[in-house]
């Protein structure tokens, strides 16, 4: 009897265990298959996803082609996001700290030929209003520009604006004299490619005063104080190499 109440007991014991095995086997088995349905669906490739546009922007930075200092980030197609650090130009003796970061998101040009940039910095001079151009060169003497956004800092000296421009196919044109140049990202493009960002002071004064210095000239970029003379330039992504 004691036999026979050991082998009933042990009867559902072992189909239980029997049950959760078969379970285990059967998670085990269909796990590389859900793993490689979402490989196909989301197209990662390793550890990054598959974007084309991105793809090309990361051997663009590996050839440079793009600055060393963009950084290009994972995303799904057809939305590519580029990033890339402003370091201080005209303010660097006084403000030394200051630092900058750009987001450039680009979407699917077949809806929108605009991008939405984001512009956020730091320990700048504080309570002051800073154009922003898209311009030639990084440095003097800049080239071609295009007025883009203002920007105006804290009481701490940090601040943000969002914009939406075409900007990684920006350039200038005379119409009198079209000519043409090269674009890395789509071959050749008419007039001057814009492919840097620079930051200046909206207010000659307002520079003067944040930099304590009032031999300091202006630059004639923007409307500012006095007309058609902004400050000097206050960050820039100091790169010599498109970063866009």
């Amino acid at each position: 009897m004691q036999l026979l109440r050991k082998i009933s007991l042990c009867g559902p014991l072992l189909l239980a265990l029997l049950l959760i095995t078969t379970t285990w086997v059967a998670v085990v088995a269909a796990a590389p298959a859900k793993a490689n349905a979402l490989t196909t669906v989301h197209g990662v490739v390793g550890n990054r996803l598959s974007n084309p546009n991105a793809e090309l922007l990361h051997r663009m930075v590996l050839t440079g082609r793009l600055a060393p200092t963009v950084h290009v980030l994972n995303s799904l197609p057809p939305t590519t996001i580029v990033q890339f650090p402003l370091v201080p130009s005209g303010i660097k003796n006084a403000f030394p700290q200051a630092n900058g970061l750009v987001t450039i998101v680009r979407g699917d040009r077949d809806d929108s030929t605009s991008d939405t940039v984001t512009l956020d910095v730091e320990k700048m001079p504080p309570n002051i209003t800073f154009t922003i151009f898209l311009i030639e060169q990084a440095n003097k003497p800049f080239g071609n520009v295009e007025y883009v956004a203002d920007l105006t800092t804290r009481g701490d000296g940090s601040g943000e604006t969002v914009f939406h421009i075409i900007t990684f196919v920006a350039f200038a044109m005379d119409a009198r004299n079209p000519g043409s140049s090269p674009d890395d990202k789509e071959g050749l493009a008419p007039g001057i490619q814009l492919e840097h960002i620079g930051m200046w002071f909206s207010s000659l004064q307002d520079a003067q005063k944040a930099l304590n210095d009032n031999t300091l000239k202006g630059t004639i970029f923007d409307g500012g104080n006095p007309p058609l003379h902004a400050g000097p330039q206050a960050m820039t992504d100091g790169q010599t190499s498109p970063v866009f």
